[in-house]
């Protein structure tokens, strides 16, 4: 166990680029390394400073596995449908 605080959570992060419509989205996958998640690997699209809702995020045992089921999650929707509207808006993905 690393020296964290109780509620902290550590993730290691692998970034995928996906351009839809001529603008880039990012997907992070996060890999729990100490702390709770949702899942084990959490893949959040996001544009930088603004994630996606929780709605569009994938999840899964591993990372090919959660970027599958975001892909699934986000496939037909326009990027303004998969984020807020407000960039003060961030969901927390440790539920």
């Amino acid at each position: 166990m690393l020296d964290l605080h109780q509620n902290d959570v550590l993730t290691r992060v692998v970034r995928y680029n996906l351009i839809r419509e001529g603008r880039m989205i990012y997907i992070d996958v996060h890999q729990k390394v100490q702390g709770h998640l949702a899942a084990n690997f959490i893949a959040v699209p996001n544009l930088v400073n603004i994630i996606a809702t929780p709605d569009y995020q994938g999840v899964g045992n591993n990372e090919k596995e959660a970027i599958t089921d975001c892909l699934k999650k986000i496939k037909g929707k326009n990027i303004e449908e998969i984020f807020p509207k407000k960039a003060d808006h961030q969901p927390d993905i440790t539920n």
